[in-house]
């Protein structure tokens, strides 16, 4: 008889940034570092780029696609920890839906703390969701970085924009242990 296969230690699922896609190096990278680490990594794709278009639809559509595509996963992994998060706009989304979907945590990777030259248009009360949290910002980024709080782990990548090209393997790493740290990866 044959092994049974090894259960995932999570699913987590990843969107992307507004102008792109869920190839973007970081997604990439940290899809392939979870993956290693028996993560079942799902990138989801909004429909506004599935259609063709490079502007995001309003904040409400994208959180009801999301929202519909991650109910659809837990059906197929009962009992499986959901882990939401994403680059950018991706990273909003997550933190916005997380306590709807029943996430366990979020990663938010180059969370857009505000508009380029806005700070005071800060986004900081989307990443207030309760659940564990981490955000990996790079220390260049015309975003801006947000800040820590109960529950929200800031890691800082020196000398990255907010694409985070630089050090993605590193980066992804960073995501993995934290992920390990809460049993949500091997």
């Amino acid at each position: 008889m044959a092994p049974a296969p090894k259960r995932a230690a999570s699913v987590l699922v990843l969107g992307h940034g507004a102008g792109g896609g869920v190839n973007a190096p970081d997604l990439v990278a940290l899809r392939d570092a979870a993956h290693a680490a028996q993560v079942t990594v799902v990138r989801v794709t909004q429909p506004y780029r599935v259609a063709g278009r490079r502007a995001p639809a309003p904040a409400g559509h994208l959180d009801e696609a999301w929202t519909a595509v991650v109910r659809e996963l837990l059906a197929v992994t009962p009992g499986v920890p959901l882990v939401v998060g994403g680059r950018s706009s991706g990273a909003r989304v997550a933190c916005r839906t997380a306590g709807a979907v029943g996430a366990a945590g979020i990663v938010a990777l180059a969370f857009p703390l505000h508009p380029p030259g806005k700070p005071e248009r800060s986004r900081q009360e989307e990443l207030d969701t309760g659940l564990p949290t981490l955000v990996l910002n790079g220390d260049r980024d015309p975003f801006g970085i947000p800040a820590g709080g109960p529950g929200v782990r800031i890691e800082v990548r020196p000398g990255a924009g907010h694409d985070l090209r630089r050090d993605t393997a590193g980066t992804a790493k960073l995501a993995v242990d934290w992920l390990r740290e809460h049993g949500w990866a091997r």
